[in-house]
């Protein structure tokens, strides 16, 4: 009676179009790179107007698993979930200076009063007026460190490679208030630990490289970057790792390492995080006072943290991939298990009711891995063909209903994507291969 409902493939909204050209976003004349081509194909985004996508419900799900990690590492260094609006109030921004700096770049709009709004890209003015607006801060409240996971807007010139350059995205943003500078740059290499930890729980291979600090400003940044042929930027890189930098930090004649002299090999990255300490910059704008130990009123010394959340995920699938197979960090797949029943009408059929309850009981004994099923119901297919769609929609297990279910006991077909390896099993052998499996 209690039973998890079985996820049906069919009932899923996920139009997929794996045969052919990337569906629905047909202008020829957009380039396209290997994450966009693929998820568009997996039915995993739909394009709704340029640098705009719905996220169909498999993404959302990758999403929202992503961002429990990241709510992981955040709160593990002290970090507080907020949110803050996206309408942004123009006089903040004028006052920062970063009004008119912004450029075309600044989504603006005008109220029915004629007030001047923007669609926030980040929030540093919005927080920091935020926390001076808090009279009576104390030394003892320090540090502060707020983060929050919303819609970001940037009117891109030309948005292109789906979610890796888009007008409308996800960002987790961090923005963090101390008492002192040496206890800023503490927070600092917290925040840069956490991320560093979140790309290895992610299985992505990441540089971490000396940036530019751009219209967000402050005096340290660094950027995570994924090294990818499709990235935008151009990456220094000593071959033994002493140093690493965004092209754009360096003079014209830098090729060699500063610490051991040897050349410098270029490559592209994804950017994919970036973090900045920001000194008084806005704290001085917006009066972000705290109150020392002899009660006197101190600029709180702050700096900003972003990770692309929807980034991330074109990105890690941009260099997991393979051309027409997609392959997502294990931690964050939308589903976890595909389970293939055998073709309607061939002799293995009966097969259907014994890998169902392989279904049910593996919802029953493994709670945590109940929504993470799908059932390819689609049996008027070939195993074959089913068998090969799972393999582009990138599930990190099949199971599937073939030549031996009719053995006793039934032995199943267990495909582990990520390793690469075909294992047949009992029932009580595939609920014991996937309790190995983490969901975060």
């Amino acid at each position: 009676a209690g039973r998890a409902k079985r996820l049906l493939l069919s009932q899923l909204f996920q139009p997929l179009n794996l045969q052919g050209e990337a569906g629905g976003d047909g202008r020829a004349a957009e380039p396209t790179c290997r994450s966009q081509k693929l998820m568009l194909q997996a039915g995993l985004i739909y394009p709704s107007s340029p640098g705009c996508y719905s996220y169909m419900p498999p993404t959302v799900r990758a999403m929202e698993k992503l961002i429990k990690v990241m709510d992981q590492e955040m709160q593990a260094v002290g970090g507080q979930k907020l949110n803050m609006p996206s309408l942004g109030s123009a006089e903040l921004w004028r006052a920062s200076g970063r009004w008119d700096q912004m450029g075309p770049e600044l989504f603006r709009l005008v109220d029915r009063h004629g007030k001047g709004y923007c669609l926030g890209p980040t929030h540093e003015e919005v927080v920091t007026a935020l926390v001076a607006a808090q009279s009576n801060l104390s030394y003892k409240q320090l540090p502060l460190r707020l983060y929050q996971v919303t819609r970001k807007f940037r009117d891109e010139p030309k948005p292109r490679f789906g979610l890796l350059r888009s007008r409308e995205f996800y960002m987790k943003d961090m923005y963090t208030f101390d008492t002192s500078e040496e206890a800023a740059r503490q927070t600092y290499d917290l925040v840069c630990n956490a991320y560093h930890s979140l790309f290895d729980r992610l299985g992505l291979s990441f540089v971490k490289v000396r940036a530019a600090t751009g219209s967000i400003g402050g005096t340290v940044s660094h950027e995570f970057q994924l090294p990818a042929d499709v990235g935008e930027d151009r990456l220094m890189l000593c071959p033994d790792g002493h140093f690493a930098a965004n092209v754009e930090t360096l003079n014209g004649e830098q090729m060699s390492c500063p610490t051991c002299g040897e050349k410098l090999t270029q490559t592209r990255g994804i950017e994919v995080g970036h973090t900045f300490y920001l000194g008084t910059k806005y704290s001085s704008v917006f009066n972000a006072v705290f109150y020392s130990p002899e009660n006197k009123p101190q600029l709180a010394e702050m700096g900003c943290y972003g990770l692309g959340v929807t980034r991330i995920l074109a990105a890690s699938i941009e260099v997991l991939s393979t051309e027409d197979s997609i392959r997502w960090p294990s931690l964050i797949t939308p589903y976890q298990l595909c389970f293939i029943p055998p073709k309607k009408g061939s002799k293995e059929e009966e097969g259907a009711t014994l890998l169902e309850r392989v279904y049910d009981d593996l919802a029953e004994a493994l709670p945590h891995l109940a929504s993470d099923s799908v059932l390819d119901d689609r049996t008027q297919l070939t195993i074959g063909k089913r068998l090969k769609d799972a393999h582009k929609l990138g599930y990190p297990y099949v199971v599937v209903a073939g030549k031996r279910v009719c053995e006793d006991p039934p032995v199943f077909e267990v495909w582990n994507q990520n390793a690469g390896e075909v294992l047949f099993l009992t029932k009580e052998g595939v609920i014991e291969l996937l309790s190995k499996v983490q969901v975060p």
